[in-house]
């Protein structure tokens, strides 16, 4: 059975957008969540080249800088024409002031510098979540959803490099569709996002654990 001390989980995160993601995710929960940013955990260096190591990275020090149950993600835009950029340097290609207007024209900017078709701007969002428990236990939840890049950007809900991304089967961006729609979860309905489906992955783990 999976403990939590304190009845707390950890999220090895200071990114306000992803912490509130992961709140609304667990609201079915009666844990406490807290964060790194609250708790005003040092970022630890992500030199890991996947998802995985990095994801890897930020569990496992915020697990050992604050004693609890930590769960991280590792989360990126991966465009097939720019060999899979930004990848895992998705947060860095918004530089330190995390301009992600700057970065989605740096995405098009090199579309079109490449001459990709609309219709060849293939591009997945990938999310790995990584548990990391205080005895040095880990496991990842990896999900991802394929779609295309989009010019210009659309809609105002969401963050990062949501505004260019449209996923299959669907007319909107990920700017244009609610939290609720990208984000929610419940064991009768997955939401449509990459975070959700790890999330799901996750939850699975620890009713399997629980049992």
């Amino acid at each position: 059975m999976l403990s939590f001390d304190q009845n707390k989980l950890l999220i090895a995160s200071h990114n306000e957008g992803k912490i509130s993601e992961f709140r609304e995710l667990l609201n079915f929960s009666e844990l406490s969540i807290v964060s790194s940013k609250e708790l005003g955990l040092i970022e630890p260096i992500e030199d890991g080249n996947t998802f995985e190591a990095n994801a890897l990275i930020k569990a496992k020090s915020g697990c050992e800088l604050s004693g609890l149950t930590t769960l991280s993600d590792d989360s990126g835009l991966a465009v097939d024409a720019l060999g899979g950029d930004p990848g895992i340097y998705s947060a860095r290609w918004a530089g330190p002031d995390k301009d992600f207007d700057y970065a989605m024209k740096e995405v098009n900017r090199l579309l079109e510098e490449k001459k990709v078709a609309e219709e060849n701007r293939t591009a997945s969002f990938i999310c790995a979540l990584c548990l990391y428990k205080p005895n040095g236990d880990y496991s990842f939840f990896v999900g991802k959803v394929e779609g295309k890049i989009v010019w210009p950007p659309r809609g105002e809900h969401g963050f990062g490099y949501d505004a260019i991304f449209k996923p299959d089967d669907r007319l909107e961006t990920f700017g244009e569709l609610t939290s609720i729609e990208k984000h929610s979860w419940s064991r009768e309905k997955i939401g449509l996002s990459h975070r959700a489906r790890a999330f799901d992955k996750f939850v699975k783990f620890l009713i399997n654990s629980e049992n």
